[in-house]
């Protein structure tokens, strides 16, 4: 039996994803933090970037709250040609191509696996067909500028719309999968 992996990201309606942290809180609400802990609660393993997972390792560690009481036991994937073996916090390297090591860590364990970051992350393994539900958390501004999920590199693509929600903070929760 396959483990369920979902990934999850906060979007402009102008479809950038890079930096939320400087666009999202002004929509981030009650219903959007019990969104996300329902999300979280059945994650046992994040794949997870360097970048992201360099600038979280510096933070979370000591953070008290809801989220670092998550993220700091969960099994961490880092995903990098850059770093050592030996990674602190919980934290393995990818061996290999990371394609290949999802499917591995699929086919193994219990839980569900969360593919956190970065983008360049989430996109390649979204379009593999490697993760089952990806949730797009569209928030009501417009950013000047910065990365987005799909940008022009990638090919016309179609989705299956899963599931839509809309909050009392006025952001559109949008699951999708690919399209079979």
């Amino acid at each position: 039996m396959s483990r369920t992996v979902t990934a999850h990201l906060f979007h402009s309606l102008n479809g950038v994803v890079e930096s939320p942290h400087l666009w999202q809180f002004d929509s981030f609400g009650d219903d959007e933090g019990t969104m996300m802990s329902e999300m979280i609660s059945p994650v046992t393993d994040v794949v997870i970037g360097r970048q992201l997972w360099q600038e979280w390792a510096k933070y979370w560690p000591t953070a008290e709250d809801p989220f670092g009481a998550w993220i700091n036991p969960v099994r961490k994937h880092v995903v990098s040609s850059t770093l050592s073996q030996d990674l602190p916090w919980n934290s393995v390297l990818v061996d290999g191509d990371p394609e290949d090591y999802l499917r591995k860590l699929r086919a193994r364990g219990e839980g569900g696996i969360s593919v956190i970051g970065g983008i360049t992350t989430v996109r390649s393994m979204f379009l593999a067909g490697l993760i089952d539900e990806l949730t797009l958390t569209t928030h009501p501004v417009v950013v000047p500028e910065g990365r987005r999920l799909f940008d022009e590199s990638v090919p016309l693509t179609r989705l299956r719309l899963m599931r839509a929600t809309a909050t009392a903070a006025g952001n559109a929760v949008l699951t999708y999968a690919l399209r079979d």
